[in-house]
């Protein structure tokens, strides 16, 4: 997927987030927000369904984490574990992973 932007836009755009009046051009400090605006704009969203959830985590301080009873890596810096539960149970985990590199790779279907 190319995702692309042209002066038109950054100026449409900018006008539309009230950043600049009509016929001004957008300061070298606002492009950056106005084209990341844009951007997201084009990168279609994935549906909430799409979404993939746990059906569990166990965290275990000292001993791991596991996600629907599987252990997850080891990497997990424990004191940056934060938990916010759901009176109905449910929650959020937020884990930091350290790592030397990232790859996001794009689904075969875009």
């Amino acid at each position: 997927m190319r995702l692309s932007v042209n002066d038109t836009d950054i100026t449409r755009k900018a006008v539309l987030l009230g950043l600049v009046q009509e016929g001004e051009s957008v300061p070298p400090h606002l492009r950056g927000r106005v084209v990341a605006a844009l951007l997201q704009e084009q990168v279609p969203r994935r549906a909430a369904a799409d979404t993939p959830v746990a059906k569990s985590v166990v965290v275990q301080p000292g001993a791991g984490v596991e996600i629907d009873g599987r252990p997850f890596p080891w990497v997990i810096q424990a004191e940056t574990i934060e938990v916010t539960l759901d009176p109905s149970g449910s929650g959020l985990v937020r884990l930091t992973i350290p790592t030397l590199s990232v790859q996001i790779t794009k689904p075969e279907s875009e």
